[in-house]
């Protein structure tokens, strides 16, 4: 029965404070340097935030890391070096209404949309035509296995998968048993 009140307390505080009109905190300096270090791109007229760092010379491997929910690309900061020390090009994106990405309202957010803004983000890098390296976690999974199905289904051409690391996600639905806290904030 306490988990169930920690997961209202978890919904009702943040609700609060947009209701309330309450300013975000200040961002962490380590926030501040991620945001700072990365960039955007534009999605449909929406601001999409992204890390591109370049590591390995020579190493034609590049990795394209999905974050999970309720977070941002930010999930990644502590292993970010350790993997430019293997891959060639580490990219990192916040989904819409994640992270620093915007967050329109109203907006009927999906898997689907998010699917095609990586497969926008690596059209604007020039890394289309590229063999990329998908590591994703929890909501990433689920986009990643989306973006699996259209590469096998050669549906949209827009992404070639030589990889694909799948960590902490409901993969299998029928396993899968929601706190009230996700069923609260699922999508429409």
């Amino acid at each position: 029965m306490r988990e169930w009140w920690v997961q209202v307390g978890l919904l009702a505080v943040p609700l609060l404070a947009a209701y309330l009109h309450i300013p975000p905190p200040q961002l962490s300096p380590a926030l501040h340097s991620w945001k700072s270090s990365g960039k955007f791109f534009t999605y449909k007229g929406l601001r999409i935030f992204y890390q591109d760092s370049v590591g390995v010379v020579g190493s034609p491997e590049i990795v394209v890391l999905l974050h999970g929910f309720p977070t941002s690309s930010y999930d990644w900061y502590k292993i970010w070096e350790g993997l430019t020390l293997r891959f060639h090009r580490v990219i990192a994106l916040d989904f819409l209404g994640f992270g620093f990405s915007d967050k329109p309202r109203p907006h009927h957010y999906s898997i689907f949309e998010q699917a095609s803004i990586v497969e926008a983000l690596l059209r604007h890098l020039g890394l289309q035509n590229r063999r990329i390296n998908l590591l994703s976690h929890d909501y990433g999974d689920i986009v990643a296995q989306e973006l699996l199905y259209r590469y096998k289904q050669n549906r949209s051409g827009r992404l070639t998968i030589k990889s694909l690391c799948l960590s902490n996600g409901g993969i299998f639905p029928e396993t899968h048993r929601p706190l009230l806290l996700q069923k609260l904030l699922k999508d429409g």
